[in-house]
């Protein structure tokens, strides 16, 4: 193993959060080295008219995701089961290069609720300690919603949003969303233009009472210049956005907004096609002195010495790396200890499609975030009380592509071959559109990632192992949720609706949500239930770092990556204290 030259700051995963990290370290001077495992996707066919758009090559086969036949995952659903390896995930889909799952992402950029953070406390104070299930390990973050505001404005305007406020300053604002937290400002761009479906749902949901609103996007409405001097095309609604790379730079991605603006400044350096291995810990020092990678170019195996290390890759890697390093003691879901590997959650997602003759929904021409929302129904955003669960979710009405091989939205009933099923592909591709739920998870003491005893990778380390399945809680939730959109679903008054189906149990691997998987790795104040402290710094090694929705104690309603862009942009502010004053921060 060749040693290398040692480095301020070296962060393991070339995704949203390093770029993030290293634009705030490297504003003020501190060297930084970023390890990603895949390449850059910035000249590749990815990011070129008309290779750009082939559906077969970048949706259907993943072309931008993680290499299953590499790393995998096993899966079981009690911890009394035996797990199996999953040969090809289509539930959830991490990245694969500079940029990671930032890059073929849809753009949909949420603040989850100002409670969300001190969620525990909000519910004991709401319900009384009792209405929580002893099950359901919920834990503040040890930080509060005021104080990574300006980090969420920051990134909305590094970004671009595309959104209409609905509070600012405590101030209701029309056409925005009622129960979002308070922001100092407008977005930084306009809504995205509303699709056809998202009218006919909107006019629906205000009838009913309801007030929707545009999903915060990172779809540029416009072209923009960020504070950085970087730009933003504008969108095309071309469909080609979920799973793909923007072709017109109108997407807000590390590739466009980070990683060139990061290679210009002195002391940044990414390292590509560096595949991490571990993490080299002194448990007796408490302290990390580097990671060790392989280079998959050459088959070379690498020591970087580091005086401080970040893990900022996906949730399931920074749990992985943890585990094989054997940094933390690993949860264990029968003695109710350690920390390593638990509270891990997914979404609670379920959706319905409706059927309408005489209107022309065009749903080829869409954004990654073209949708309307109620959220009404969402986490604690109504009363909770007599209806034995907690937690909820948005309700809304998306139209995200048509694409030719994955788009056919189909009646029930409609055969699955020959005549009828092109008579009814022909009839219904431009009459249909969709209501869905984006639910809300929280954690199950018998959820959790721990390392597989059997299988391995093709570098010979044993697989991150999920154990995993809807309970109870998330499946009345579901249930009560779903009901909703089938009000709303019925009001809308379709020819022909398919039924509204909440999720139900066991977890479906080959079916696709959302590419929100949470924790492993989660913050908090007591080291006896957290891995990090609220400031992402780790109970064990004070010069190791863990970021990333890995850290979450739950899972909101929300896509994570709003809070996600908010706690590394402090954490990069936090580095540069620490490269000046090691130690414990507070």
């Amino acid at each position: 193993m060749k040693k290398l030259d040692k480095r301020t700051v070296v962060i393991v995963g070339g995704g949203l959060t390093a770029g993030l990290i290293a634009r705030q370290l490297t504003s003020k001077g501190v060297e930084v080295l970023v390890l990603e495992r895949g390449g850059d996707h910035t000249t590749g066919a990815e990011a070129k008219v008309p290779t750009q758009r082939d559906e077969l090559r970048w949706d259907v086969h993943q072309g931008l995701i993680q290499d299953w036949s590499v790393q995998t995952y096993t899966l079981r659903y009690t911890a009394k089961e035996s797990a199996l390896p999953i040969r090809w995930m289509e539930a959830f889909l991490p990245g694969e290069g500079m940029g990671g799952a930032a890059n073929h992402w849809s753009g949909h950029t949420w603040r989850w609720a100002e409670y969300d953070p001190q969620l525990r406390s909000h519910y004991e104070q709401r319900y009384g300690k009792a209405a929580i299930p002893k099950d359901m390990p919920l834990q503040d973050w040890g930080t509060t919603y005021r104080e990574i505001e300006p980090y969420h404005d920051l990134f909305e305007k590094l970004f671009g949003l595309s959104g209409r406020a609905g509070n600012i300053q405590g101030k209701p604002q029309e056409g925005g969303n009622p129960f979002e937290p308070w922001r100092r400002d407008e977005f930084p761009q306009r809504p995205l233009e509303p699709t056809e479906a998202g009218l006919v749902f909107a006019q629906t949901a205000k009838k009913l009472g309801y007030e929707p609103f545009p999903t915060p996007a990172a779809n540029s409405s416009g072209s923009y210049i960020n504070p950085d001097g970087q730009v933003l095309g504008q969108c095309q609604y071309c469909g080609h956005c979920d799973r793909f790379i923007c072709e017109a730079n109108a997407k807000g991605s590390p590739d466009v907004l980070l990683y060139p603006m990061l290679k210009q400044r002195k002391g940044f350096e990414i390292r590509l096609y560096a595949h991490v291995l571990g993490v080299n810990y002194d448990a007796r020092a408490k302290r990390v002195a580097g990671v060790h990678y392989v280079d998959l170019q050459t088959g070379q195996e690498h020591e970087q010495p580091a005086d401080v290390v970040v893990l900022g890759a996906f949730t399931m890697t920074n749990t992985r790396l943890l585990l094989t390093s054997k940094i933390g003691e690993p949860y264990d879901p029968f003695s109710q200890t350690g920390v390593v590997g638990k509270n891990f959650c997914y979404q609670t997602n379920s959706g319905m499609n409706l059927f309408i003759k005489d209107r022309w929904f065009n749903p080829f021409l869409a954004s990654g975030s073209t949708q309307m929302v109620i959220d009404d129904f969402n986490n604690d955003n109504f009363d909770h009380s007599g209806l034995g669960f907690l937690g909820g979710g948005g309700i809304n009405a998306s139209q995200f592509a048509g694409r030719p091989i994955g788009f056919r939205r189909l009646p029930p009933g409609t055969p699955q071959w020959g005549t009828s099923w092109k008579k009814a592909n022909a009839d219904w591709y431009a009459h249909s559109m969709s209501l869905g739920v984006q639910g809300s998870c929280y954690p199950h003491r018998e959820n959790y990632l721990s390392l597989d005893p059997i299988y391995t990778d093709a570098f010979g380390q044993p697989l991150l192992r999920m154990t995993f399945d809807f309970r109870e809680n998330e499946l009345k939730t579901s249930d009560y949720v779903t009901k909703k959109m089938a009000e709303i679903g019925k009001a809308i008054n379709a020819d022909i609706a398919s039924p509204a189906a909440p999720r139900k149990a066991p977890f479906d691997t080959r079916v696709y949500q959302s590419t929100h998987v949470t924790g492993g790795t989660v913050m908090g104040t007591d080291p006896k239930t957290s891995v990090v402290s609220p400031h992402l710094q780790h109970w064990d090694a004070h010069n190791l770092f863990v970021v990333g929705a890995s850290v979450y104690p739950h899972n909101s309603g929300y896509n994570p990556t709003g809070p996600l862009a908010a706690l590394a942009l402090r954490l990069g502010d936090d580095l540069v204290r620490y490269t000046q004053r090691p130690g414990m921060l507070t």
